[in-house]
């Protein structure tokens, strides 16, 4: 199955937009500006989540519109038999409110997960290895979520409980002990979840990456490095024991918020954020293909890459188009001009975007 028919209104500098016909690959090329990335955003948003920058609805919303947008797409199974048509959406009477719809139905942000799995790489990440744990745990949580649909849930359930527990912990009285007792236990429950589908995205990985060649993108080595305890009762235990440190301290100091990614570029065993620029790239570019390997093995994949090519030198750059050949993904590339999507210029539905508008030239 595909992404096809695909419809973009009010989107961003997307007045109306639309892409049919679409193929494995489908390339995007215009000047900087152009609209190419937005189209990628739109359809990050058929994901559970805030989408790959991680935006605002009010910032999503073209200007010229009436504050909402609307973005559609058919998941064409490629036997012929029946399309899905996947919608999302925003009302500009309410503003602050991303629908969603399936098959004309209402649905959630997180069931739109049990139909596609989606990922992406952009240049805005290629910091990655030098950010903040924050936005480590956010990366291996779209991850997993491509992998597992309700781990979207337990992300979502655990952040609401830890909102509402720094809360209590902040307020100028001592927290009422069962009150505290029934939210440690939630998330706890949710925590535990969480930690595990992050361990065992970590070790999928692990795996699928000691099955690519160490060459042409550098391999990297994986490890998870927890911020409690893995289990249910433990981390409520040690939630509990630690309220008046934690109270003391104004936030909640152990559990899966906590957690991190670790990274070492094998062959140097070199930490990642002391790699290099072009190291650390080819090492997210790996865990791409490799995650893309897993999740293609479940439901239909759809790869986002953002000015990917543009930056690898030619050997890379086949290596890369060869490994999406196979992946059994869809893939969307963006790109100022077409010489370095060559490769596989005769297998892909090419763009032109200017302005807010795409047009077809292949």
């Amino acid at each position: 199955m595909a992404l096809s028919r695909i419809s973009l209104s009010d989107f961003r500098n997307h007045r109306q937009t639309g892409f049919d016909d679409t193929q494995q690959f489908n390339l995007l090329v215009g000047e900087n500006g152009a609209g190419k990335t937005n189209v990628l955003e739109a359809l990050s948003l058929f994901a559970p989540g805030r989408g790959l920058r991680r935006a605002g609805l009010a910032e999503m919303a073209g200007a010229a519109g009436r504050g909402g947008f609307a973005v559609a797409a058919s998941l064409v199974p490629t036997d012929g038999g029946d399309a899905v048509r996947l919608a999302t959406l925003v009302d500009p009477r309410r503003p602050g409110r991303r629908a969603v719809r399936i098959n004309s139905g209402d649905a959630s942000a997180n069931s739109l997960g049990e139909w596609l799995a989606l990922a992406w790489l952009t240049p805005a990440m290629d910091g990655l290895f030098m950010d903040s744990a924050g936005a480590r745990r956010r990366y291996l949580d779209r991850l997993a979520v491509a992998l597992d649909p309700a781990h979207a849930r337990h992300v979502a359930r655990y952040e609401a409980a830890l909102r509402e527990r720094n809360r209590l912990l902040t307020g100028e009285r001592m927290p009422d002990p069962s009150w505290m007792d029934g939210l440690e236990k939630q998330l706890a429950a949710h925590g535990a979840a969480l930690g595990g589908g992050r361990a065992a995205l970590i070790a999928a990985l692990r795996d699928e990456l000691a099955q690519l060649p160490p060459e042409p993108f550098a391999r990297p080595i994986l490890s998870y490095v927890p911020g409690g305890p893995a289990e249910a009762e433990p981390l409520q235990i040690a939630l509990r024991e630690g309220r008046a440190r934690e109270r003391a301290a104004g936030r909640t100091l152990t559990g899966p918020h906590r957690d991190e990614l670790d990274v070492v570029m094998s062959g140097k065993l070199a930490p990642a954020a002391n790699c290099s620029t072009g190291e650390q790239k080819a090492m997210l570019i790996a865990i791409t293909l490799a995650h893309a390997a897993l999740a293609a093995r479940g439901r239909p994949l759809v790869l986002l890459l953002d000015e990917v090519a543009a930056h690898l030198d030619p050997l890379r750059r086949a290596a890369l188009f060869e490994r999406l050949v196979h992946s059994g993904a869809q893939a969307w590339l963006t790109g100022t001009e077409l010489p370095p999507f060559e490769p596989i210029r005769d297998r892909a539905a090419i763009w032109r975007v200017a302005r807010g508008e795409a047009a077809r030239i292949d």
